[in-house]
């Protein structure tokens, strides 16, 4: 049953949190304030005091360039988009946008990829006013960058001590932080503003009237040929409400159907129509099937000489097995090899970015070494190109329980078992 805590934070916030998330939070108000409990807490509440309490249920986790594809997909589109207008300023959505991570990210990348700084601008928003607050300072610990190459730190970052580094004015300039909501109505004021709007991992917290609601509120903020940018896990969502996947790997964006409608239409016009036959003049000539091997079969012909017959072929060697790069990143994370398995599992994706499995091991391996929003990170990258798999979503499930999050682990544990049925019932 759903309490009245749950209720008044979910009008707050958009967010289906359990109740177990919801008491744990309210617990520690209760000391920070002095309440006598839960009950007289809750008749004190005050707007001050609701927005002390939304800080504890929202848990932002970011880092810089996560899933750079997305990245650089918005960067090509923003350059084709000022070739066709080079006077015109592009506008950047990023809501929620945690500690700033996301945002100045886009800045750097689209600085970066030659876009003058006086032709675009990122608006920021969170629900959160200390992550606002915190992304204004612009100051990051180790923590923020977790990726293996950061030589953008080198360029857009100066060093403030041994933990710390301070983004330059150049990027800070491109950005403007507001505390605000995907729910806010005032947000749906930016009707058609946004060349570009990055919503990612949020809409996975809502239910479906309520992702329903934000959804139009981004497509009303969002430009009839903009692009939209989400989690792997809230495609489908999105899809449901209006939109259609972008055809750019890894980078999770969609476009709005008309739109997708008139791109499918536009290459239809441009494609070169089929020769028609004419009456005279020579016949063309048929393209020649192939035979089995790959080469062409040629029909025989009375004017064509034979051929002298040759020395006979020298076999070529039978190709070495392909190695089976997944099975020993298993076998080596078994082994305790985390490092080796990890590097094979990228050389895989390397070769085939949509393999599922190579993500379902790399979250067992960031599981293993206690890095447990990366695993949750790869798994739900793995169950959005394999919705079916079994494993991750068990993986899922056992971490929204550690977690605290009751509801979401018990949606997890169904869509889990419903597969397990299939697969022995098949």
């Amino acid at each position: 049953m759903t309490t009245p805590a749950q209720v008044m934070l979910r009008a707050a916030t958009g967010l289906n949190l359990s109740k177990q998330v919801v008491d744990r939070a309210i617990r520690a108000r209760v000391v920070s304030v002095s309440a006598r409990d839960a009950d007289d807490y809750l008749e004190r509440m005050t707007p001050e005091e609701l927005t002390a309490l939304v800080e504890l249920v929202v848990v932002p986790e970011s880092w810089f360039y996560r899933d750079q594809q997305a990245f650089h997909a918005t960067a090509g589109y923003l350059k084709q988009q000022l070739q066709l207008d080079p006077n015109r300023l592009l506008h950047v959505l990023s809501l929620p946008c945690a500690g700033g991570e996301e945002p100045y990210t886009m800045a750097m990348v689209l600085l970066d990829a030659g876009i003058p700084a006086d032709r675009f601008m990122i608006d920021a928003f969170d629900i959160s006013p200390v992550c606002v607050a915190r992304a204004k300072t612009g100051v990051y610990g180790r923590n923020a960058f977790r990726n293996q190459d950061l030589a953008f730190r080198d360029r857009h970052f100066e060093e403030v001590s041994k933990e710390a580094w301070r983004i330059n004015d150049a990027v800070r300039r491109q950005v403007r932080f507001q505390q605000g909501n995907v729910l806010d109505l005032t947000m749906a004021r930016r009707a058609a503003f946004y060349d570009v709007i990055f919503c990612r991992n949020l809409l996975i917290y809502f239910d479906k009237p309520t992702t329903s609601a934000a959804v139009r509120n981004l497509d009303t903020m969002l430009k009839r040929d903009g692009l939209l940018f989400v989690g792997y896990a809230e495609v489908p969502s999105l899809c449901a409400n209006g939109f259609t996947p972008l055809q750019y790997a890894q980078a999770f964006g969609l476009v709005k159907n008309a739109e997708a409608a008139l791109r499918k239409k536009a290459c239809e016009v441009a494609a070169p129509a089929p020769a028609r036959a004419v009456k005279s003049g020579p016949a063309p000539v048929p393209k020649r099937p192939l035979a089995a091997g790959g080469s062409p079969v040629t029909a025989a012909s009375p004017a064509a000489p034979k051929p002298k017959p040759g020395p006979a072929p020298v076999p070529a060697p039978p190709p070495a097995p392909a190695r089976d790069l997944l099975a020993d990143a298993r076998r080596l994370a078994d082994l305790g090899q985390l490092k080796e398995a990890e590097r094979l599992c990228r050389d895989h994706l390397a070769q085939q970015p949509e393999a599922a499995e190579a993500y379902f091991i790399l979250g067992l391996i960031n599981e293993l070494t206690s890095k447990h929003a990366q695993a949750q990170d790869y798994w739900k990258r793995c169950i959005y190109l394999q919705p079916d798999h079994y494993e991750a979503l068990c993986h899922l499930a056992l971490l929204a329980d550690t977690s605290g999050d009751a509801a979401g682990a018990a949606a997890l544990k169904a869509r889990a078992a419903r597969i397990y049925q299939r697969q022995q019932a098949s």
